[in-house]
Order: C-alpha cells, then structure tokens, then sequence
C-alpha cells in the first residue's frame, strides 16, 4: 500500500487534519490566554513553541502506537476497512455541519474538555507568577491533554492514513508518519507568528467563526474521497 500511499495524499490528509476548527479554537484561546499571563512576547512565544511541540510528538506517539499495533497483531486488514469506514462516516458529519452546523451529532471534543483547558490555563497562569519555569512546562502538559481530547473531532484523516501505512511494508512507513506530523503542526506554527506580530486573538477567532463551515466542508469532502478510495483500492484487488 506504501506504493499507492503518495507523498501528496499523505500531505493532502495532514492539511485537512490541521485545518480543522476545533485545533484552531483551542490554540486562538491558549494564545490569547499567554498573551495576558506571559508579560513579555518572547515568552509567550516560547510557549506557544514548547505547546505545539508537546502536540507533535504527543499525535506522532500516538499514531505510531495505532500503527505498530495494527501491523504486529495480525489486524491490518480488518483495521483498513475500519478506518476506511470512518473516514466516510467522519466525512458525512463534517458536511452535514456545513449545512446545520451543531445541530446534531458533531465530531467534537470529548465532553467537558474545554473546562479543563481553562483551569490548566489558569494553572499555568498562577505558575507564571510563582515557578515562571513551571508555566513552560504547564504549557506541554496542555498539548498532551488537548491532542487526547481533540482525537474524536480530529482524528479520522490520521487514522485513514494510518490504516493505509499498516498495510504496507512497517520502515517505510515510520517517514510518512513523520511527514504527516509536521505537516499538521505548520498551521499552528501560522498562527502564533501572528499572535505574535500583533493580530489580536479575537480577530483570529472572529475570522475562525466566519470560515468554520468551509473548513467542515472541506475536511468533509476529502474525507469521503479518501474513504472512498481506501475501498476501491481493495475491489480493484490491489491490496491485501
């Protein structure tokens, strides 16, 4: 599958993660948050930093776990049509929020999330003032537990892929992985940098409102596209 499993679907399905409105949602609140606690902007941007690094290597363990077990188990095939199946289904609600956004089911974080956020921000704020060192550390703590909590409105294009890697050769795949995070961090990455040259959080937000239909449409459409295409691979008999 590695063979078929091009550099630009694996971009392609890394760009449709990043832009999805719940990552976005979280970092502008994080961001506006620093920017009170965090004095300087120097700081504020080492742990805007120190956040998305703590995002990288927190998804890329995860998916390498997903990975790893699905390829040593033995279940690499009935875990292809699994991720293939949820990438249609994810794919189906994030058009339908196009159209109805929130009303129904919505892939969203996990129920009670963001109240957590708030109180490890105001954490992180009281650390600021006593541990300035520990706030740094707050700030990793926050993109373990954010990547957890974002996986069910986030997680279906890494999945796909993930599923596509398992049938394949396991070190070609590792790369990918690679790839794939880095390329899901970049637009957060966009986003501090302009935190930190002067676009205020509320402007970001507005403008995330304003947009967040396109960006479900969008993840949406790729979504079945890729589903769809994970499924004709296998009746073409290309696989397994």
């Amino acid at each position: 599958m590695v063979e078929q499993l091009t550099l630009g679907l694996v971009v392609a399905a890394a760009l449709a993660d990043s832009i999805n409105p719940c990552v976005f949602g979280v970092l502008i609140f994080l961001l506006a948050y620093m920017t009170a606690v965090f004095k300087s902007k120097a700081r504020m941007l080492l742990a805007g930093f120190v956040y998305v690094a703590s995002v990288y290597v927190t998804y890329l363990l995860l998916g390498l776990g997903i990975f790893t077990l699905a390829y040593t188990s033995g279940l690499a095939q009935p875990f292809y049509f699994f991720a293939a199946f949820v990438a249609i289904i994810a794919g189906l609600f994030e058009i339908k929020d196009y159209f109805w956004y929130g009303k129904g089911f919505s892939l969203q974080m996990i129920p009670g999330a963001s109240q957590r956020i708030k109180r490890l921000s105001e954490i992180m704020k009281r650390m600021e003032v006593k541990h300035p060192i520990l706030a740094i550390g707050v700030a990793v703590i926050l993109g373990i537990f954010v990547v957890l909590v974002e996986l069910p409105c986030t997680g279906a294009p890494y999945l796909a892929i993930i599923g596509m890697l398992s049938s394949g050769d396991y070190s070609s795949g590792i790369p990918l992985l690679l790839l794939y995070n880095l390329i899901f961090i970049l637009p957060l990455f966009v986003i501090i940098f302009l935190v930190y040259m002067g676009h205020t959080s509320k402007k970001l937000e507005a403008w995330r409102k304003e947009h967040r239909g396109l960006m479900r449409l969008g993840i949406g459409l790729f979504l079945l596209a890729l589903g769809g295409y994970m499924l004709w691979s296998v009746l073409k008999g290309s696989l397994f």
